[in-house]
């Protein structure tokens, strides 16, 4: 199933889910260590790596006795390709969009 843009950006719309995707540029996590900068349960932080995993943002498989995920720029790629449709937008360059998130999260 190829995910809808309208998943991709309800997903990005939320910053503890694009906070994930930051961290996730990084390296592959296990869950627990994805959940650990945050101030809310496992459970919402499962919620979350849900909508990334339905947008095709995120993937997740088990490893052992935990769950890890690893960001799938692809999703990223395809609301790139519809947003320089409009002549307005540059393609997504996915250093750049790190140093935009570092940015953004740095402010709140």
């Amino acid at each position: 199933m190829i995910p809808s843009l309208d998943h991709v950006f309800a997903a990005l719309a939320d910053p503890t889910r694009r906070a994930i995707l930051a961290m996730l540029l990084e390296d592959d996590m296990a869950v627990t260590d994805v959940a650990a900068p945050f101030s809310m349960s496992l459970a919402a932080i499962s919620k979350h790596l849900a909508v990334l995993a339905e947008a095709g943002l995120i993937s997740q498989e088990k490893r052992g006795r935990l769950r890890w995920c690893k960001l799938e720029p692809d999703a990223l790629r395809a609301a790139s390709v519809w947003m320089q449709g409009f002549g307005q937008f540059e393609p997504v360059d996915l250093d750049d969009f790190e140093r935009f998130l570092a940015q953004a999260l740095s402010r709140t």
